[in-house]
């Protein structure tokens, strides 16, 4: 299962209102798992610069003067999400400056159903909420001290983590064991393929007999009932 987490930047709240996309963040997860495969890049806006969101995220009219136009990166963006699943907080903010600029340069639109919005996730699981990016990493332990201002593949990589908190956590291993332990019981290929291997500790107490003497008893008896064709006896008690 191929998945993005996804951000943008832009020059302000409403893409209806003139306002445009300044960047797009994009970091590639399979089954959960980061490959190490991003999509970056800055846009130039075609329009000044509000002083305010300059300062949530920094990016300048002059810095994107010479950046390209999303007309001219839309072909590579489309190809990088593919059919995967976008995973967005907030994502009808997102989304609706996305789909206005592929509507723009005359690509096709991003479906809904091809969009996962964790905010809405993490209302259902945290419904007093506050469920903001930077709340979520402060409840969840992920750090997020880089992010001074906000920067679309930085928040995209930060959400990565949060959503795999939201979906269960960032569990390595099945949890029966000390993190150290479980390491060095396991020897894992550094070849694509294969598997690695799993020592299993013996079980340090016996597990107890769930049934009374009695009920033992009684079954036996059941068993030699059965003659001694039974399958039961074949393996005793």
């Amino acid at each position: 299962m191929r998945e993005i987490s996804f951000d943008t930047e832009t020059t302000g709240l409403n893409p209806r209102d003139g306002d445009r996309l300044v960047e797009i963040g994009g970091v590639e997860l399979i089954n959960h798992i980061p490959t190490g495969n991003s999509y970056h890049v800055y846009i130039n806006p075609q329009r000044d610069m509000p002083e305010g969101a300059f300062r949530v995220h920094g990016l300048s009219q002059e810095f994107l003067s010479d950046k390209p136009l999303f007309a001219h990166v839309a072909d590579e963006f489309l190809e990088f999400v593919g059919d995967a699943t976008l995973v967005i907080h907030n994502a009808a903010f997102d989304m609706g400056f996305i789909n206005m600029e592929l509507e723009r340069a005359g690509r096709r639109l991003i479906a809904q159903t091809q969009v996962l919005d964790t905010l809405e996730i993490a209302r259902r699981k945290h419904p007093s909420g506050p469920n903001s990016l930077d709340a979520l990493c402060s409840r969840y332990g992920i750090d997020n001290s880089r992010r001074v201002k906000h920067g679309a593949l930085l928040d995209a990589e930060i959400l990565a983590e949060v959503y795999l908190e939201l979906i269960g956590g960032r569990q390595k291993g099945l949890g029966l064991m000390p993190e150290e332990e479980e390491t060095a019981s396991q020897s894992v290929s550094s070849e694509p393929g294969e598997l690695g291997s799993f020592n299993a500790r013996p079980r340090p107490a016996p597990i107890e007999r769930p049934v009374g003497a009695g009920e033992v008893e009684a079954h036996k008896a059941f068993i030699e009932g059965m003659g001694e064709d039974a399958i039961w006896a074949k393996y005793g008690s």
